[in-house]
């Protein structure tokens, strides 16, 4: 098919590109299966189609608390024992005598999904600036959205309404610091450097991230026009790899396998997809952790 829909209809076409089933193509099924493995990996990380945005709701447990208020043994207890406390220790030869050093590192984290590439925020878990009726931003609408429409004794209109949001704003960012969170792709955890004193069991934090798409849930994937010509040449190349070794063998009637010169067209056609990878498909910088 023109248009894969599938893992198998993309290998498929990727094949019949390099002259299946007129030609034989002397790559492996499990070699195959590892190509489109990386160009999977290569498309999710650089391709801004690769991803999506997403929102995920994590409720804390207790286990996490427990983990996020572990002290080191011997420090001021203020949380609950030493619960995911992880250490190590490096020991140096000091004035002749060995010395070990002990650093200890909280558990202070979440596991995330696989599929997640990158965490750019949570939102915050508390708001100084009130809830529900003592809100300020509700009692500042109760007392003047009338005005809006130019009936409101205080005369409060649009500007300034505008004034009085960008002040809340202004608030808002001088009292609520932004919670500090670190986030590594290959081990999936997100770090959380709050004060876990603030967080109870049952509450849900809400992680702004970036999740790779997955080909099973959307069809249309294998489909894409950057992934279809990219994994040929990585099927390519590999041919032209497995070709190299019979370079110089005659065939019967003097033919000879050239797969050097496969394995150098295919080399040549990577560079110049990844170029245009770089120049029309990949995701600008952001501030993205991971």
């Amino acid at each position: 098919m023109a248009k894969p829909s599938s893992r198998q209809e993309l290998i498929d076409y990727c094949l019949r590109q390099l002259g299946a089933p007129v030609l034989e193509v002397n790559v492996a099924e499990e070699q195959i299966e590892d190509l489109v493995d990386d160009a999977l990996q290569y498309f999710n990380e650089r391709h801004f189609d690769g991803v999506e945005q997403t929102y995920l709701k994590y409720q804390i447990t207790q286990d996490d608390v427990d983990r996020g208020k572990a002290r080191p043994p011997g420090a001021p207890s203020n949380g609950s024992g030493t619960t995911g406390i992880a250490s190590t220790s490096a020991t140096a030869n000091m004035v002749g005598t060995a010395t070990t050093f002990t650093y200890y590192q909280n558990s202070n984290y979440i596991q995330l999904p696989p599929s997640v590439f990158g965490v750019s925020g949570i939102f915050q878990f508390n708001n100084t600036m009130g809830t529900g009726m003592y809100n300020v931003k509700y009692q500042m609408m109760l007392n003047d959205v009338v005005g809006l429409r130019g009936s409101g004794v205080s005369g409060f209109d649009l500007t300034s309404y505008s004034i009085t949001m960008s002040y809340l704003e202004t608030m808002n960012f001088l009292l609520n610091t932004h919670k500090k969170i670190r986030f590594n792709q290959r081990s999936d955890r997100l770090f959380l450097d709050v004060n876990w004193d603030q967080l109870e069991v049952g509450e849900f934090i809400i992680l702004d991230c970036m999740v790779a798409l997955n080909g099973d849930d959307y069809s249309r994937v294998w489909n894409d026009s950057f992934l279809k010509p990219y994994l040929t040449s990585l099927i390519k190349r590999q041919w032209g790899m497995n070709l190299i070794k019979f370079q110089g063998v005659k065939l019967p009637g003097g033919i000879e396998f050239n797969g050097r010169q496969i394995y150098d067209d295919a080399e040549k056609e990577l560079e110049t997809i990844r170029e245009r990878m770089t120049f029309n498909y990949e995701l600008p910088p952001m501030d993205m952790i991971g």
